[in-house]
């Protein structure tokens, strides 16, 4: 890479189980002001804008565009849009500092998943011609991965359970999370998996801004950069892959670096408890590794939003001296279908 990049600030709404109260703009504008506030900079002075959110969650075509009201879009601004979690536009605007067509940049994503049956709503993402027409929702699939994952000696139901108590606890010093602290594991529902082992769902939005080279260091203390970033995908249909297992996530992880030195964080984007125990497998994290000190997608999970989410924790930690090399991971799609890791880094302390 022939420019550093860095995460130079990170922000986020407090997750809500419904904000109906709110339009996407109102969700929206006080994380842009807040995370734009961290940094000194204004709209004008923002390189690049991108997004990450969709249209079958705020139920209309190019809903993206009345957010921008929230951005401030005139005068006419640098801006693109990517359909699926805002990790992705994050992949977008690093490559465009990268080329060094901008300076700066500003990515953020939001989800309001309170309005309609998210479960539902998630069998879109499936393969349209065999798969879909069956309607398997997004918990049922994640219930076979669980299930394969105990059948092949993987994991258990009590290891299960542990994964969300520690996410849960992890996240009582997030102020920003949905769910902290000793919630019941519940009842199953669909088994393997209890409502304890699933996501809730919930509204919110993040936003992170992006500086390359000595301006990061003008406007941040302690940037945390990009030191590797890649994404794979899993094949469309479900029944030719192993679900114990995510060749794309390794992939990603060797791509990015991961493998070269150890990371002391890791933030992953396991919105199921099992499908932590896949990440951890490929990502080859050990008990020395800190996983999920947010809470993770177990404790907040805005669609849309979780997996920038992620790289923004794992940025945060940097900023604040808590980590010295962090893992950041995300996902979309069924099953672990899609994964995005990145590698970021502090000065030396």
């Amino acid at each position: 890479m022939t420019r550093e990049i860095a995460v130079i600030a990170f922000a986020q709404t407090d997750h809500r189980r419904t904000s109906q109260e709110l339009s996407e703009v109102e969700m929206l504008m006080p994380v842009l002001h807040e995370v734009l506030a961290q940094t000194g900079l204004k709209t004008a002075d923002i390189g690049f804008t991108c997004s990450g959110s969709s249209d079958y969650l705020a139920g209309r075509a190019f809903s993206f565009t009345l957010a921008l009201d929230g951005v401030g879009a005139w005068p006419p601004i640098s801006e693109s849009h990517v359909e699926t979690d805002g990790a992705w536009a994050l992949y977008e605007a690093w490559t465009k500092l990268l080329a060094g067509d901008a300076d700066t940049a500003l990515v953020y994503s939001y989800g309001k998943s309170s309005p309609g049956p998210l479960r539902d709503v998630l069998t879109r993402q499936l393969d349209p011609y065999y798969v879909a027409p069956l309607w398997p929702d997004s918990v049922a699939l994640a219930a076979l991965q669980a299930q394969a994952l105990i059948d092949a000696g993987d994991t258990d139901e009590p290891a299960l359970a542990a994964v969300a108590a520690r996410s849960r606890e992890n996240a009582t010093a997030n102020s920003h999370a949905q769910l902290s602290g000793s919630v019941p594991h519940g009842d199953y529902l669909v088994r393997p998996l209890r409502t304890g082992d699933c996501p809730p769902i919930g509204d919110g939005a993040a936003a992170v801004v992006l500086a390359a080279g000595e301006r990061a260091r003008e406007l941040c203390d302690r940037p945390a950069w990009i030191r590797g970033i890649d994404h794979r995908i899993e094949a469309h249909s479900l029944g030719v892959r192993d679900l114990t297992d995510s060749p794309s996530t390794r992939l990603a992880a060797e791509k990015a670096g991961v493998f070269e030195r150890p990371v002391d964080t890791a933030e992953l984007h396991a919105p199921f408890t099992s499908q932590e125990v896949v990440l951890r497998k490929a990502l080859k994290l050990d008990d020395t590794v800190r996983v999920n000190p947010s809470g993770g997608a177990l404790a907040a999970n805005p669609v849309m939003a979780a997996g920038l989410i992620r790289i923004g924790e794992a940025a945060a930690r940097i900023h604040r001296g808590e980590s010295d090399r962090a893992l950041a991971h995300a996902t979309s799609g069924p099953c672990l279908q899609q994964n995005l890791v990145a590698v970021l880094e502090g000065d030396p302390r």
